[in-house]
């Protein structure tokens, strides 16, 4: 079944703030994304054991991506975890989370593990080569930090977080610490721009990154989602683990997420079939007209296709048009 394309990651993207983006830095608050404090004396041992990564081997000021699997690895939820010294704070897609808290208060049994919604705090993304520099203009410490760490300051929480593999600024706070960020950004680093939905969900897709319950199903495992980031093999046992490990060692994988680069024709429906000489090897899942690449689509695609280059054909209600298959992320 085909859906219509997706009329955010369709939309016309400003040219302007596309340029910020890939020459200097954009900014968006992320209502979209829960944040959610994990207290109790098992915190550690309990995350350690559900998650993907490896939550033990973090220190305070750690940030770090990580799954919430089901025993056979696919995939329930990706989140970031950021280690404090006294708690955890997860920050996960808002739609998500019900889902993920669920299971994790299915495995709860006598741990003390507690999970604190912090319903007034949001998300600040900034994106761009420059979102360091620009940030740092105000918070200095952020200058020095590596990848994948935080500082607090005052009630925010600064950092260095390459949420799509790209260089970029989060910070965490309530709502008025986050708009005063933001006033502190248009004030003095005017040059980044306010960005929408549409600019960076084309960056996602440019930089080729799944996003659950979009790009993939409840069966879609972690390694097929292209998900390795987020996962530790080496860290003992955790929900999931045994399955990933195998489709590691045997490289049994028959499916991945690969990108479609259209050759012409309107952008594809979501749903559109992906077919190689006539056979049916994928479907298209996310779509973004970028204006520097044209229009790309994200689709876990059998490995017949996974040659870079691989002609395809693109087929749904508008009809059929080529395609070529890339790796990820575009180039």
């Amino acid at each position: 079944m085909t859906h219509e394309p997706d009329p955010v990651a369709t939309a016309a993207v400003d040219g302007r703030i596309y340029r910020a983006i890939h020459a200097g830095a954009a900014w968006r608050i992320l209502d979209d994304r829960a944040l959610v404090r994990v207290i109790g004396s098992d915190r550690v041992s309990f995350l350690h054991g559900m998650l993907s990564n490896d939550v033990r081997g973090m220190q305070p000021g750690d940030a770090a991506p990580a799954l919430v699997l089901n025993e056979r690895a696919h995939v329930i939820a990706d989140l970031f975890v950021y280690a404090e010294p006294d708690d955890f704070l997860i920050e996960i897609d808002r739609e998500l989370w019900p889902r993920a808290r669920a299971h994790l208060e299915r495995l709860l049994v006598a741990d003390d593990v507690e999970f604190e919604e912090l319903a007034d705090w949001t998300v600040l993304d900034v994106e761009g080569p420059r979102a360091v520099e620009l940030v740092s203009r105000t918070h200095p410490q952020i200058a020095a930090l590596d990848l994948w760490r935080f500082v607090s300051d005052g009630d925010l929480r600064i950092a260095h977080l390459p949420r799509y593999d790209w260089p970029a600024v989060t910070a965490l706070g309530n709502r008025k610490s986050i708009a005063a960020v933001v006033h502190e950004l248009e004030a003095h680093a005017p040059e980044a721009q306010k960005a929408d939905a549409a600019a960076f969900e084309t960056l996602r897709v440019e930089r080729g990154l799944a996003r659950v319950g979009i790009d993939t199903g409840e069966k879609t495992l972690a390694l097929e989602a292209r998900f390795e980031r987020a996962i530790s093999l080496n860290k003992g046992c955790y929900v999931g683990q045994e399955t990933l490990e195998r489709a590691t060692a045997h490289g049994s994988l028959k499916k991945k997420l690969f990108g479609l680069r259209l050759v012409c024709g309107t952008p594809p429906a979501i749903g559109a079939v992906v077919e190689l000489d006539g056979h049916e090897v994928g479907t298209i899942t996310s779509v973004a007209s970028s204006p520097g690449q044209g229009t790309l689509g994200l689709g876990i695609i059998h490995h017949s296709a996974w040659a870079p280059g691989t002609a395809v054909m693109i087929k749904d209600s508008a009809g059929a048009r080529p395609a070529t298959v890339s790796d990820l992320p575009f180039k």
